[in-house]
């Protein structure tokens, strides 16, 4: 009896047991847990500025294989990743990545607009209610404001109550900020006013205390008077894959204080380190050096990786935008960047997997734009390259506005509005777009639509333009999906912030304008276009849950926030349109399909 009554009471309790912890309330837990146990501790968001795809195809073979190699080797690549709007600058792409929506639905439509309700000309993260932390002193603040999405760390944020974090690094302010995302912890970018790693009140009112030390060590002084030269010993590969090094297409603006050849000797012009040689830091690999020291010292400093949840870290290195700026993106010192940044990426994913782990990242590379070749290059090429200045193409409008609508009772000579840049007046055209002063028209009776197509016509009258669209067509949205520069322009275009008239250039016919700091140079090439060599970057992704190989299914960097969320299991951010990039997704209910299929 005794034992049949132990009997029992040993399944009762064993009954209970399982009750209590195999409920389907712990059930629900458990699977949580699981589900965020499988999540990333990490994602690296590494981004290089003017990164043209070609460059992986170009000296891919020069890859060591702990940076760009590895990724290629490891991670899902993408072969047919292209930006769809206009213009490929620095601010609308980064502002792209983390939102998974064009400057149509963020409203940065380029660097720098010309503002329609205060008549000013801004930046895409001019923020003058806050102060730079950091900074010089009295120095205004920058901030994510007039970014309108949610970015991924957003989002993330908002799922686990601020646990994450999310950090933005990169030597331009705008290309710290706009990826992390309005709540970030913190965005960290250089000031060449003294060298040191800045940030914004925005995010805090003092720098944390290992930023102070980081600064401390003044780390940007050590390369004064340094040596830039060729990475690799044989000059002769350099030739063979990117020509000569002393071309007269690389005529430098002589305020560079630079030349054109090796070896590059960085001072800016200066005795000692100041702002002038903090500028021409910016010009060679020296900056993105400090980058990944200071990337590393925010890995450990702030724990990135080792939290419950996961963390977010976006490195985007603008020292190759510079330099493809300078010299073009078939130069000898646009090759020996992309060397290096393979080398230095190899650095920081080497850290990344000593202190957390690459097993335990997902490190995503992509870049925000490509870069034309110098026009005159191209034109040496027998390609229709020519260089243009903005003031040419201001002048010829003016003047036909003049010719078609001037009488002795109105002049015409303020139907383009005037904005104010810094302490001065200029012309409302920038980023290839006419503003107009409606004000004017309506005084002088003048139709707004009409005057738009008076414009567009007459900017047709300049060499190199090849297509204008107006606001009215536009905003009504009537272009064709399949005409892909139409697409692109109207994906650019947000009406509060853009022009009422935009010109598109033909492929390698360039639109330059002067600096606004007249300290820095000019631009020996540049970006912004429609076309291939602008819209074309390197998109891989590389995690566990994602299959190596290349894959040739279209893909755009728009949809790197769909697929971060849907790794994260959070809700993708506000204005994502991209999709997940699901080809190269790894899945525990069906076989993953192979690359390129």
């Amino acid at each position: 009896m005794k034992n049949r009554h132990a009997q029992k009471l040993s399944i009762a309790m064993l009954l209970l047991f399982v009750f209590v912890f195999h409920s389907p309330a712990q059930q629900r837990r458990a699977i949580q847990r699981t589900t965020n146990d499988a999540r990333p501790h990490l994602i690296l968001l590494i981004v290089v500025d003017q990164f043209r795809y070609d460059y992986l195809t170009r000296f891919g073979d020069l890859f060591t294989t702990r940076g760009l190699g590895r990724l290629m080797r490891e991670g899902s690549s993408w072969t047919d990743a292209n930006f769809d709007h206009v213009p490929t600058f620095t601010a609308p792409g980064h502002a792209v990545f983390m939102t998974g929506a064009w400057p149509s639905q963020t409203g940065i439509v380029a660097n720098e607009w010309y503002e329609q309700d205060t008549g000013k000309k801004v930046k895409s993260i001019t923020d003058d209610s806050v102060m730079a932390v950091g900074g010089n002193d009295g120095e205004k603040g920058k901030s994510p404001r007039r970014l309108l999405c949610s970015t991924v760390g957003d989002e993330l944020r908002l799922a686990d109550r601020d646990l994450s974090k999310v950090v933005g690094i990169s030597t331009k302010d705008r290309s710290a900020i706009l990826p992390a995302g309005r709540h970030a912890n913190a965005a960290y970018w250089f000031s060449t006013d003294n060298g040191n790693m800045m940030s914004s009140a925005y995010y805090f009112n003092q720098l944390p205390e290992w930023v102070m030390r980081f600064n401390e060590r003044h780390m940007a002084d050590k390369f004064f008077a340094a040596r830039w030269d060729r990475l690799l010993p044989d000059e002769n590969e350099y030739v063979k894959r990117a020509g000569k090094d002393d071309v007269p297409w690389e005529n430098l603006d002589k305020s560079s204080n630079d030349t054109n050849y090796f070896p590059h000797v960085v001072t800016g012009g200066m005795k000692s380190p100041s702002r002038m040689f903090y500028k021409a830091l910016d010009y060679t690999p020296f900056a993105n050096d400090i980058l990944v020291s200071f990337a590393e010292e925010a890995i450990t400093n702030e724990r990135l990786g080792a939290h419950e949840v996961p963390d977010v870290l976006s490195v985007s290195f603008s020292a190759n935008d510079y330099v493809g700026h300078r010299f073009g993106p078939y130069s000898q010192e646009a090759m020996d960047m992309t060397l290096r940044i393979d080398r230095q990426i190899g650095s920081l994913l080497d850290f990344v997997d000593a202190r957390v782990r690459l097993q335990n990242a997902l490190v995503v590379f992509t870049a925000d734009h490509g870069a034309s070749p110098v026009p005159e290059q191209a034109a040496m090429m027998n390609l229709p390259g020519r260089r243009y200045q903005k003031l040419d193409l201001l002048k010829l409008v003016e003047d036909g506005l003049k010719a078609r609508y001037a009488r002795k009772d109105r002049p015409a000579n303020d139907y383009l509005r005037t904005f104010t840049n810094r302490d001065e007046n200029e012309r409302g055209l920038i980023n290839s777009n006419f503003y107009l002063n409606r004000a004017a028209l309506t005084r002088d009776g003048i139709d707004l639509d009409e005057c738009e197509r008076v414009v567009g016509e007459l900017a047709m009258h300049m060499p190199g333009a090849a297509r204008y669209f107006t606001r009215a067509q536009l905003e009504s949205k009537s272009i064709s999906p399949t005409d892909v520069v139409a697409r692109r322009v109207l994906n650019g275009f947000y009406p509060e912030r853009s022009g009422d008239v935009i010109v598109v250039f033909e492929p390698y016919n360039i639109l330059f304008d002067l600096p606004d700091d007249p300290t820095d140079p000019r631009s020996t090439a540049t970006h912004g276009s429609p076309y291939s060599y602008d819209t074309h970057v390197p998109l891989i992704i590389m995690g566990r849950n994602f299959s190596a190989g290349r894959y040739t299914q279209s893909a755009t960097p728009a949809d790197i926030a769909a697929t971060l969320a849907s790794m994260l299991n959070i809700q993708a951010p506000s204005c994502s349109i991209g999709r997940i990039l699901s080809e190269a997704t790894r899945t525990t209910s069906s076989k993953h399909p192979r690359a390129g299929n």
